[in-house]
Order: C-alpha cells, then structure tokens, then sequence
C-alpha cells in the first residue's frame, strides 16, 4: 500500500491513472476514492478537484448502468476530505460523510428508483428462495421477514455511502501520515471526539427519524456512524495510555460484534466522553500517580 501512496503522490497524471483505473473496475472504486482522499489532505481542493473530475468519467458511466455507488463515494470523499483538511477535526468530517449518506438516500429515492427496485427484486427473490427451501425441508417458512421497501433500501445505501467515505478518508489520512508524518495518524484518531453539540444533534437526528417508523430505520443509523468510529476511537486511546496489547483489542471488538449490552455501553460511554474527555482524564490521573 505504501508503494501505491508513494507512486499516487508523484504528480497529477499517476493520481488520475490510478483513480481512473479503480473506478472502472467498480469492485475497486474505492481506492480511487482513497486517492482522491490522499490528494486533497495533502496538496488541496484543487488539486483533488482536478483528480476527482477524471475519476467520475468511469464513475458517470458506471450510473448510466443503474450503480451510483463509485459516483457517490467520489463525491462524498472530496467533501469529507475538503473538511478534514480544513479544520484537522475528525467530528466535522464524520458529520460531512452524515449529510453525503442523507443526500445519498435522498437522491436515489427521488431519481433512482429502477436501481431501488432492482434491489428490491434481488431481496424478493432471496426470501423467496428462503421459503422454498424451508419448504422442501418441511420447516415452518419464515413469515416474520419481508423485502424492504423504497424508504428502506434507500436509507440502506445512504448507510453505505457514508460507513465507505469514513473508511476511505481514514485510509486516505493513514496513507498520508505513512508517507510524511510517520505515527501521526494513530495519534491523531486516538483524540477522536465528538463535541457535545455536534453528539446531541446526532443523536436528536437518529431518535427523531427512528420514531418516524420501521421504514427509516436505516435513515436512523447513519446518524449514529460517527458514534460507531468515536467509540472505536475512545476505546483504542484508552487501551494505548493503558499500554493495553492488540489482544485486549481483539478481545473487545469480539465481545462488541456478539453482545448487545457492549454495543450501547460503548454509546453512553461516547456521548458521556464529548462531554468528559475521558482521556484527557485519564492522562491527569497517570501523570498525577507519577508526580507521587
């Protein structure tokens, strides 16, 4: 990865070439949207512009087909990163990839509707499928599942969206702290937080939707991302001042994925750290213990 960042970096025809190629290939699109990423932390809006409008050519066409997603993520990205680079605050670029995900849902439930229902069609068929086979086995078919509908596949992309722009602009971040400030990026995702305005409004957002009803669920979630990527923060910063090896991390993130209990600790914990600053309280505590 490190030799792909070195060669992206080496001027405007490599970064366009690379984009070029990974958003053509659809299943790659995102290390396009990597570079796009990689480009404007470093050298600029402008220069990632000049990348990002030769990356959706493929992208543009890749819509023409009814598949949005390379072109959303581009977009998106450019954003997330344009904000990043602009007020070195990952709260602000976390809220960014939020609005492109709504725009996303949005967008695509009012003009993507063929793609939507193609969606549709393949869940359709997959329970469809499920109850046969349940049949065949002479089980019970499962009548508690039911293909989603427009609203609800739309808020499913809009989640999408935005979780791949996070992972891409922390790739993008990753690769430009590997190529110019060694360990900066470990540093800088540690002290991930959210402020307490920014953690309210989030979460006013998911509750407020959530009680819309079942078919904006997933319109819910993509308010609560943030929460998901500030609590994995908090807890690697806190394993690291604790000196804590990637086995303690292992451990949790196991627990976190199998009991629910954790998944809403770890919310409460990060709602309580925007107004807190755990760590910063840690930090006191230890120095403390050592001047005594």
């Amino acid at each position: 990865m490190r030799g792909l960042a070195e060669y992206v970096m080496k001027g405007r025809k490599e970064a366009v070439l690379v984009t070029l190629i990974a958003t053509g290939t659809i299943l790659f699109a995102w290390i396009g949207a990597v570079v796009i990423a990689l480009v404007t932390l470093r050298k600029g809006p402008s220069q990632g512009s000049y990348v990002l409008l030769w990356g959706m050519l493929p992208a543009i066409t890749v819509a023409a087909f009814g598949d949005a997603g390379p072109l959303t993520t581009l977009l998106g990205v450019m954003l997330a990163a344009t904000v990043l680079r602009a007020t070195s605050a990952w709260s602000w670029a976390l809220l960014a990839a939020v609005v492109s995900g709504l725009l996303t849902a949005a967008v695509m439930l009012t003009v993507g509707s063929g793609y939507i229902e193609l969606i549709m069609q393949v869940f359709g068929d997959v329970l469809a499928e499920m109850a046969k086979q349940s049949a065949a086995a002479g089980q019970e078919p499962v009548t508690s599942l039911e293909s989603p509908g427009a609203v609800q596949v739309a808020g499913l992309l809009g989640v999408s969206n935005t979780f791949i722009i996070i992972i891409c602009l922390i790739f993008g971040r990753w690769w430009q702290s590997l190529l110019y400030n060694p360990g900066g990026f470990q540093q800088e995702f540690h002290l991930l937080r959210l402020p307490p305005l920014l953690a309210m409004a989030l979460l006013l957002g998911s509750f407020l939707l959530s009680a819309m009803g079942p078919d904006y669920r997933f319109w819910a979630v993509i308010f609560a991302l943030p929460f998901l990527f500030a609590g994995a923060a908090l807890v690697h910063g806190i394993f690291a001042q604790k000196k804590l090896g990637s086995a303690w991390l292992s451990a949790f993130y196991c627990a976190w994925l199998i009991l629910a209990p954790i998944k809403i600790a770890l919310l409460i914990l990060v709602v309580a750290d925007s107004w807190l600053d755990i760590r910063k309280r840690i930090a006191t505590g230890q120095g403390d213990d050592k001047a005594n």
